[in-house]
């Protein structure tokens, strides 16, 4: 464990108080920017993917529900894997169950993966989860929405075509038209993994070793103890 300095109860208070003024500033910060993400323009979506899901082939508006904002979450999962990524898995565990309170807010959340449905729902099933989880084969969608087969990662060129990677992307449905209104990648995608913020708390943080973190510690929520 990383040695820690002792203080006084006083000393603490002091610093902790000072900490909590940043803390307030951070948090004012990210309210300006949600405000900011919320104002980006929309772009009409004009193509009409069709997607496999267990209830059948679904359209992108279908997926929407009653609802008119959607979320899907671009998860890791190859055509020929046998298992979903383990990070995307880190996060599914953190957002399973979530559509119960998104919903009241008129938001629907799904997950989406090239792999065929049948993994998918082979793979949701073992690691106990809920959220819909539609496949994306046969389709444009991972390429247009750059998480594999693009030359393009978290709007930056890269070597490519990139293989399976993660990211999140958000629509609404206006009048029976549906737009994309924002995506994020890579680091973008913490705002939703909650274990993370509460390893942020604690004194030894994530403990990931790398500058740009090592995620080697981490396992799928059914072989920690394999």
């Amino acid at each position: 464990m990383v040695q820690h300095r002792i203080s006084t109860k006083a000393r603490w208070d002091t610093e902790r108080i000072a900490l909590l003024a940043r803390e307030k500033d951070h948090t004012r910060h990210g309210d300006a920017l949600a405000t900011e993400r919320q104002a980006l323009p929309w772009v009409r979506l004009d193509h009409e993917y069709v997607f496999d899901t267990e209830h059948g082939s679904r359209t992108l508006k279908e997926l929407f529900g009653e609802h008119t904002q959607l979320i899907v979450y671009h998860f890791m999962f190859g055509t020929d894997w046998e298992e979903g990524c383990p990070s995307c898995s880190f996060w599914a565990d953190n957002f399973d169950r979530i559509n119960v309170h998104l919903g009241a807010r008129d938001v629907t959340f799904i997950a989406a993966s090239i792999a065929p449905l049948k993994k998918l729902l082979a793979y949701r099933d073992r690691m106990k989860w809920s959220f819909p989880w539609v496949s994306t084969a046969g389709t444009t969608f991972n390429l247009d929405f750059e998480v594999s087969g693009s030359n393009r990662y978290n709007f930056r060129q890269v070597e490519g075509p990139i293989g399976e990677s993660p990211g999140v992307s958000v629509f609404a449905l206006d009048d029976g038209v549906v737009y994309h209104t924002y995506s994020a990648y890579a680091r973008g995608l913490e705002a939703f993994n909650g274990a993370y913020h509460l390893l942020d708390m604690v004194p030894n943080g994530r403990d990931e070793s790398e500058p740009e973190g090592s995620m080697d510690w981490l396992r799928r929520n059914d072989s920690y103890n394999r």
